[in-house]
């Protein structure tokens, strides 16, 4: 049997806990990952027990986004960027999502992580949206989404430049919920999804809908701009001679 690179549980109060676990790849969006995280979120939609989700990585990597093969496919048209829907799926989870991002999260990591309704970061990992260091245009609605949740001057210079900053960086800029030390980050998304516990279901759905409102418009928006700008840039020669270097 093929080994889970996610593990899944759920407590008495209605929390549960989706956990990212393909320590040797370092939590990359692969192929196998993405199915099986679009696996996990179709049964959170059936699932009318649960109260609030915690979206966790291992204390190393939430996740570093697509890994070399998905990227080799992008490049030569096997896969299209408009196909990679990720994000969509925490967007659209019923309850409450807390992203508690412990380890690193780069490019479509991080996508999932502030698409969140709560995110929880380490000051000692990084966080970026690396597309530009491979020659293409960021993708999974990044374009309006970290602009949305950051801001446009911080937003703008991390697209711009594909740099990633220690969680740290972000300690009163808003960006994120709560910037803590890596080993606090699990015990406070706890904490938060707890306290959200104690609410009533409905409500929690029906708010939960409403405030991801905006990203969720944001996400489809752009992924009309990001798809014309891929066609453009995955064509060029850049792009397949940065992810050949890539180790």
């Amino acid at each position: 049997m093929t080994p889970r690179l996610t593990e899944w549980s759920v407590d008495a109060a209605g929390i549960a806990t989706l956990t990212m676990c393909d320590a040797p790849r370092k939590n990359a969006l692969s192929l196998d990952m993405a199915a099986e995280l679009e696996e996990r979120f179709a049964a959170i939609q059936q699932d009318e027990t649960l109260k609030v989700l915690v979206l966790a990585g291992s204390p190393e990597f939430f996740s570093t986004g697509a890994n070399r093969a998905v990227l080799d496919d992008l490049v030569t048209h096997r896969v299209r960027p408009r196909d990679l829907l990720l994000p969509r799926l925490v967007l659209d989870a019923p309850v409450p999502v807390i992203a508690a991002m412990a380890g690193h999260a780069i490019g479509g990591g991080l996508a999932l992580g502030i698409c969140a309704d709560i995110t929880i970061v380490a000051r000692e990992s990084r966080y970026g949206a690396t597309f530009m260091r491979y020659g293409f245009t960021p993708g999974l609605g990044m374009t309006e989404l970290l602009e949305y949740v950051m801001g446009p001057p911080l937003a703008h210079e991390l697209l711009l430049t594909g740099r990633t900053c220690r969680g740290a960086r972000f300690a009163g800029t808003g960006a994120f919920t709560h910037v803590v030390a890596r080993s606090e980050v699990a015990s406070k998304a706890l904490a938060v999804a707890r306290e959200l516990a104690e609410k009533p279901r409905l409500p929690l759905v029906l708010l939960k809908t409403t405030l991801s409102r905006r990203k969720r418009e944001l996400f489809e928006a752009a992924r009309a701009h990001e798809h014309v700008m891929h066609e453009a840039t995955f064509a060029t020669p850049d792009v397949a001679r940065l992810i050949e270097e890539l180790d």
